[in-house]
């Protein structure tokens, strides 16, 4: 019989699990955005969701990523919610074809240890990126505002977590299943 020291799976699972070492802030303007999106979703009778943590790390974490590393010249093999080879993750190539999808889900749990997939909507802008105007084209866009308000394929999800992140010329809401206990400040 094997004995396994309770320290050794006391360090494997720190290890392999990350957690969060800092705390998590948003700004105003993710807030608003937040908040936005929630008012969205009453209209629509719709629970609001709680504000993750680990998703909002997530998001924070891709937008940085896609303002620094991302180009719009590979949009027709990588889309915007692809990941780039130039940071703490794996990279991902999100094919437009969905084929790769999964390396973009795993991504809340592989940044901050958010125990289920992740599911992204994405905005781009030649200006700085905001709430209204990210909220209002996701309104309009036939593959984001469904995740938002839970139609077609997101129908029967039930979402209880939401990360926000707005920098420069990117916004990006990250969705999951899973509640998270921590949640995010806002900060100036």
């Amino acid at each position: 019989m094997i004995k396994i020291n309770p320290l050794f799976i006391l360090l494997f699972s720190l290890v392999a699990i990350p957690a969060l070492s800092q705390e998590i802030c948003i700004s105003e303007e993710e807030k608003k955005l937040y908040d936005l999106i929630n008012q969205y979703r009453k209209s629509k009778k719709l629970k609001p969701i709680p504000l993750s943590a680990k998703l909002t790390k997530t998001a924070q974490t891709h937008v940085h990523d896609l303002m620094d590393n991302y180009s719009y010249e590979d949009a027709a093999t990588c889309n915007p919610h692809s990941w780039s080879d130039k940071g703490k993750w794996s990279s991902c190539c999100y094919t437009p074809d969905h084929k790769q999808a999964k390396c973009m889900w795993d991504k809340p749990m592989e940044i901050a240890g958010y125990q289920s997939a992740g599911y992204e909507i994405a905005y781009y802008t030649s200006g700085t990126a905001n709430a209204q105007e990210g909220l209002e084209g996701w309104k309009k866009s036939p593959g984001h505002n469904p995740v938002i308000v839970n139609l077609g394929t997101w129908e029967k999800v039930e979402w209880k977590a939401i990360g926000i992140a707005l920098y420069e010329n990117y916004g990006v809401v990250w969705f999951g299943e899973l509640t998270d206990e921590e949640t995010p400040k806002v900060c100036k």
